[in-house]
Parts: structure tokens; C-alpha cells; sequence
């Protein structure tokens, strides 16, 4: 069961989780034991709130297929159970950040003071580079 907050819950039927090989190197270990994780959420399919499914599929990341599966593979640890916890937050932080709105950006204009100062700056920069032309006789 996977918490996403205190009223969405993720049960562990809908999540695809198998044990598989990690890849480089890691001695005698590597070639015995499964320990990476091969973790798959199929999105359409989900007890999740319409709003989240929507929210997902709009992404564009490369973890997410054109079908709406999530695949996330967990290896950077030597346990297949630090593997397994890796590859669930990686799902809780990707559904937590889709369903996070950013404000709309409002346009602000300058204060008059600011711009004020802006052409007060100019005009004292130009009486300055004026000062430095030679007078012509």
C-alpha cells in the first residue's frame, strides 16, 4: 500500500513490482541475486481520482509509456528491499509533483519610481559620456 496523502491510498494490487538482475558491476553478487526492482503502475487502471489520472497522462516523462504505464527501475542499492522503498518514493514524488498547480503568472508593471529612476540613470549617464567629447574649435 502506497501513500500518496491522507486520503489517496495506492493498494499494492495495482502495483506490478518484480525482481530483477542489476546491471555493472558488483562482483559474484551481480550474477546471483535479483536485486533491482522493476516497479510498473498502469495509470488508466487505477482507484486514482480522475483529476490525478488526468494530471499524469499530461506529463511528458520519459517514465511514463504512450499506453499510460509507469515503469520505474530501482538498483542503486545492494537490497532488494531499498530497491523496492527507492522505486515506491520515486512513484509518490512523480504523483505528488503531477498534481501540484503552478500559479499562473501575473504581469506586473514597473513603479513609477523605478522608472523614474531608470531614465534618470540614462540621462545621467549620457551629460557623462557628453563631457567626454573633445569641444571642436
Amino acid at each position: 500500500m502506497l501513500q500518496i496523502s491522507h486520503k489517496i491510498i495506492i493498494p499494492d494490487s495495482e502495483l506490478e513490482i518484480s525482481a530483477i538482475r542489476s546491471q555493472g558491476a558488483g562482483g559474484q553478487n551481480v550474477n546471483k541475486v535479483s536485486t533491482a526492482i522493476h516497479l510498473r503502475f498502469d495509470i488508466e487502471a487505477s482507484s486514482l481520482p480522475a483529476f490525478y489520472k488526468e494530471q499524469l497522462l499530461k506529463l511528458k516523462d520519459r517514465r511514463i509509456t504512450q499506453e499510460g504505464v509507469v515503469v520505474i527501475k530501482a538498483q542503486e542499492h545492494r537490497s532488494q528491499e531499498q530497491n523496492r522503498e527507492e522505486a515506491l518514493q520515486r512513484l509518490q514524488e512523480l504523483i505528488k509533483n503531477a498534481v501540484v498547480l503552478k500559479r499562473k503568472r501575473k504581469p506586473t508593471k514597473p513603479t513609477r519610481s523605478s522608472q523614474k529612476k531608470r531614465l534618470d540613470s540614462k540621462t545621467k549617464r549620457g551629460q557623462i559620456k557628453s563631457t567626454r567629447r573633445q569641444a571642436i574649435d
